[in-house]
């Protein structure tokens, strides 16, 4: 056998069990978004697999941001057609601090301020070195990554199709909707 060749395969034999032993070859790539257990505001771990063959909102927010008001946009899309698209809120603290509160906090404001009834989870980060595993496999999905708060993601009923929208764009506008429905 040739040296070189040689050579080459015992590198990639090597690259290939450190990525193994390291977990490299990231999640992110692999699995379903059904395989996410994340737990709600209010600690109760939600199951991703009983949203099988829904629709999916995925919207990164904060209360403290100018777009904070796109959560009255989100509450009249769960009220109005909860039965073709389940929203998803992941608080995340990444743009200029304005994700500040506890859990407890954010669930007390979105209630107070929006009536909120949609499905909120913990406190999360959605870009940089702690990214939540969800955003990771979001990213992977479509190569974008939130550029500020409420930014969305539409996960198609068979949690493959992912669709990307930055955070400027809103639910009611036509281009969203054209997308969700």
């Amino acid at each position: 056998m040739n040296f070189k060749v040689l050579l080459a395969f015992i590198v990639l034999v090597a690259v290939g069990i450190f990525s193994f032993l390291t977990g490299q070859s990231t999640k992110a790539e692999q699995g379903s978004i059904y395989d996410f257990k994340i737990s709600s505001l209010d600690g109760e771990v939600i199951d991703f697999a009983q949203y099988k063959g829904r629709k999916l909102l995925i919207v990164n927010t904060a209360s403290k941001c100018g777009k904070t008001p796109q959560y009255a946009d989100l509450q009249k899309l769960h009220e109005q057609h909860g039965d073709k698209v389940t929203v998803l809120g992941f608080p995340a603290n990444n743009f200029l601090w304005q994700e500040p509160g506890s859990n407890s906090d954010i669930a007390e404001f979105c209630e107070r301020n929006y009536g909120v009834t949609f499905q909120m989870f913990e406190k999360i980060s959605v870009k940089g070195k702690d990214k939540h595993p969800l955003y990771q496999w979001l990213e992977a999905k479509t190569g974008k990554i939130p550029d500020w708060n409420f930014a969305k993601y539409v996960v198609s009923e068979d949690g493959e199709t992912v669709t990307f929208f930055k955070s400027g764009v809103r639910v009611y506008e036509q281009s969203f909707m054209e997308r969700i429905f």
